[in-house]
């Protein structure tokens, strides 16, 4: 790293601020994914120099970004240019190496931390933290049980009937209904845990679920903390396929709840940065049922993409705001908005060639904001972009939700 890389960078870091060398004041992120592309999009608004570090030469923030560091996340040379380039760094997703961002916090301002990230990698560390966070946040996990050796899988199918039926989660590396076996009995359990490698897990026991529902928070350097509202989610075969935003989308005392508990649970650890905390909404015999947190991502996420079109500030722009220390407004949604997540199955046909979705017909409906991420090949389950709908009132913007989803074929509608 050159002399300056070492310099002390003192926040905020405002975008017509010059470094030591007198280059424009950068701002780097890990990952060339859509969640980098939108936070590429959001810095350069604001003014910012950007700076990509990720080995696709075709990713979607690398495409759009002023710099981009072809290099793999634990590359040495890569890191050391990107920690040259930028006055502040943060994450785009949360599996690049913990370590590789405590590195780069030796030189740069780093949000979130290697600590942060590293908890929301590791289902195990993560449920522990909930737990830790339940006395404050009043909302816990799934009963859970961790696996990790053959021992403790026998324990566990001898001893746990209570979490069966359950599901069985790698601890690492599992998103998007991916590293996830359902089980009914203890030979099953010892079956899926074979099929899943033998790896690290934790079985979770099945919960009655009526609903599921995400809050963002962004929380800065100096402990202030703003939120979005509480959005219900919709998934289908483990991927999110709706957003509800709107008031009345989650029973008022379950929403405050909820964004109590996303607080609670980034002020335990120090949190800076935007950060999702996913929820399950259970029967428990209660009039609205009850909470259960289910896991989190140090990092903007999907069910956060309708701030885009239908909050003054999104969720990007508090990313932004945060890692660069800047002032963190409470945002403020100005329209009801459903969020329809677009997959390459949109680009498919029954037998799996390729077609043009009918974009005239979708966005000639009234309040339709098309949101495509750059990504050249469109594959069955694969996220390439994502429509929002605004308007003036929930009726109206479940009227067109409906419509667009029979255009495009879009499912997870069913329930509006």
């Amino acid at each position: 790293m050159s002399d300056h890389t070492h310099a002390v960078i003192r926040l905020p870091v405002f975008p017509d601020q010059a470094d030591a060398a007198g280059r424009p004041a950068t701002l780097g992120v890990l990952g060339g994914g859509q969640l980098g592309r939108m936070f590429v999009h959001a810095a350069q608004r604001l003014g910012y120099r950007t700076a990509v570090l990720e080995p696709d030469p075709q990713s979607p923030a690398g495409l759009v970004s002023h710099h981009h560091i072809r290099t793999d996340y634990n590359d040495p040379a890569g890191l050391a240019q990107l920690a040259d380039l930028c006055q502040a760094i943060t994450t785009e997703f949360e599996n690049v190496p913990a370590e590789v961002l405590h590195t780069l916090a030796q030189a740069r301002p780093v949000a979130p931390t290697a600590a942060a990230v590293g908890i929301a990698q590791d289902r195990i560390e993560e449920k522990a933290h909930f737990t830790a966070c339940a006395a404050v946040s009043g909302v816990m996990c799934a009963p859970y049980a961790v696996i990790t050796t053959p021992d403790e899988l026998r324990a566990v199918a001898a001893g746990r009937s209570d979490l069966l039926p359950g599901i069985l989660k790698t601890a690492r590396l599992g998103y998007d209904g991916k590293g996830q076996i359902r089980v009914r009995t203890a030979a099953e359990l010892t079956a899926a845990w074979a099929e899943l490698g033998g790896v690290a897990c934790v079985l979770e026991k099945m919960l009655p679920l009526t609903a599921e529902c995400s809050v963002l928070v962004a929380r800065g350097w100096d402990g202030q903390v703003v939120s979005f509202a509480p959005q219900r989610n919709v998934h289908v075969a483990g991927i999110l396929a709706v957003t509800h935003a709107y008031e009345g989308a989650l029973p008022p005392a379950l929403a405050e709840q909820a964004r109590a508990a996303a607080v609670s649970i980034a002020g335990h650890i120090g949190y800076v940065g935007v950060l999702c905390v996913e929820f399950f909404v259970v029967a428990d015999g209660s009039e609205h049922g009850g909470l259960v947190v289910n896991e989190m991502a140090p990092r903007p996420h999907n069910s956060g993409h309708y701030t885009l079109d239908a909050c003054n500030a999104s969720q990007f722009d508090l990313q932004v705001h945060a890692m660069a220390g800047l002032p963190l407004l409470q945002p403020r949604q100005h329209s009801p908005a459903i969020m329809l997540n677009l997959l390459g199955d949109v680009w498919l046909d029954a037998s799996g060639e390729r077609r043009e979705p009918n974009w005239p017909a979708v966005l000639s409906l009234p309040g339709t904001h098309l949101h495509l991420y750059g990504k050249a090949e469109a594959r069955a389950g694969r996220k390439m972009g994502h429509l929002n709908i605004t308007g003036p009132d929930v009726a109206s913007v479940k009227t067109v939700a409906r419509r667009v989803a029979a255009l495009l074929g879009l499912p997870g509608l069913d329930a509006i």
